[in-house]
């Protein structure tokens, strides 16, 4: 016992230590021409306190750890009034009084026995206090749009997931909203990330980067792009060839770590699928960029997307992924391991997303794992078909015979290795 309130307190100290030292550094100390009322030796000492308080706690003395904690926060309370009152506007400020009791409030779960919970929040509070100008700049390049995106984003999942039911209605399988929604959230998610990360980076970086972050909400969607682009601009057929394939390769570590996050199984089977493809793919965009890199580049690529969420293709995606559903368990039931595969082709022509979600779901079974990778594998194939395509019949003669030779590599190197993995 004597041994485990040790590690408590000695957990929750580091943690006041580790705040402490942050405040001091920056200019919040105890010291300086503005004092505040917390340096090291005070936030140490709070953090002891609510370990106190949180072993007090755990042994039925809730009276006592009570008082230490109704006393410490009343101390932190009346250390802010009181600088308020002493240095005016420039003095009102809060964070050091709001990381004090935070602090009492993690060193409690420390003393309580919630020690890696403390230490880790102890290190995201250190972290969120050191990057104060990089969080401020953050938020400072934030624009109306992504702002109303990110609160769009929070009501549909705070207050519409969590009243949606959460059970199967109808044959094969049936329809579950819940789900449903949670699939809208994740499209809408990768949406959002993708979209901020080209706002980041800039479209002037290149077409190639442009078409990888592109790649990232969908390599379709940049190839149907770029492709429309390449006849307006002919000069650009080189660099925007470039980002199709950078595009297409993109998709491949999409499809792998969204099949990781459902179904590490399945992600791993998958990985010799999907390898080949990627390597091939990406030698393809290395060597065309250090062929162009003294090639001018005339302008930006126009915005793929003007809706950060792009809810209703979210909704759209989330509705063909259950009809994915439904079709594939009716293939399975109906035809059989072949049957699948069929199904996976088809619906990998259009829609990579609604098939790598059904066949992680499929793949929650050990049994059929092989077949959940083999038929994701198929899908990749079958959607670089699709793009080969649209490339081919939209693109300038330049493009197509540029994007051709890359998106022709990931489709051969795709195929020639699911041949050889299903003999």
């Amino acid at each position: 016992m004597t041994q485990s309130l040790i590690i408590r307190l000695a957990i929750a100290a580091l943690v006041g230590l580790a705040v402490g030292i942050e405040r001091e550094r920056s200019g919040h100390g105890s010291t300086g021409a503005h004092p505040r009322f917390a340096g090291v030796r005070t936030f140490l000492v709070i953090g002891g306190v609510g370990g106190a308080a949180g072993w007090l706690q755990s042994t039925g003395s809730t009276a006592l750890a009570v008082s230490l904690l109704a006393g410490a926060s009343l101390l932190t309370a009346a250390a802010y009034w009181s600088a308020a009152r002493a240095g005016g506007a420039d003095a009102i400020d809060g964070t050091t009084e709001m990381a004090a009791l935070l602090v009492l409030a993690l060193g409690t779960l420390a003393g309580m026995g919630e020690m890696a919970v403390a230490g880790g929040a102890g290190a995201l509070l250190v972290l969120a206090l050191s990057e104060k100008a990089a969080i401020h700049g953050a938020v400072a390049r934030l624009g109306a749009t992504e702002l109303r995106a990110a609160m769009q984003f929070a009501v549909l999942a705070l207050i519409v997931l969590p009243v949606l039911p959460n059970q199967a209605y109808g044959p094969l399988g049936g329809i579950n909203p819940r789900t449903l929604w949670i699939v809208v959230l994740i499209f809408s998610g990768l949406n959002f990330a993708g979209f901020l990360a080209r706002r980041a980076v800039g479209a002037s970086r290149g077409y190639g980067v442009t078409g990888a972050l592109g790649g990232v909400i969908s390599s379709t969607a940049v190839t149907l792009q770029f492709s429309r682009m390449s006849r307006l601009r002919p000069a650009l057929a080189g660099p925007l060839a470039i980002g199709t394939i950078a595009a297409s390769t993109v998709l491949l570590p999409r499809v792998l770590l969204l099949s990781a996050a459902l179904a590490p199984p399945v992600a791993l089977a998958l990985l010799p699928y999907l390898a080949p493809p990627f390597l091939a793919g990406a030698l393809v965009v290395t060597i065309r960029l250090v062929q162009s890199r003294h090639d001018p580049l005339d302008g930006d690529a126009e915005a793929l997307e003007r809706s950060p969420l792009r809810l209703f293709s979210a909704i759209q995606m989330a509705v063909a992924f259950q009809l994915a559903l439904m079709a594939i368990e009716y293939a399975r039931l109906r035809f059989g391991s072949p049957g699948v595969l069929v199904s996976a082709a088809l619906l990998g022509l259009t829609d990579m997303d609604a098939l790598t979600l059904s066949m992680n779901r499929l793949g929650r079974a050990p049994s059929m794992v092989p077949l959940a990778a083999q038929a994701i594998a198929v899908g990749v194939s079958a959607n670089a078909v699709t793009k080969l395509v649209v490339a081919l019949v939209l693109g300038g003669p330049r493009y197509r015979a540029q994007a051709a030779l890359g998106l022709g590599a990931l489709l051969t190197a795709g195929a020639v290795t699911i041949i050889l993995l299903a003999r």
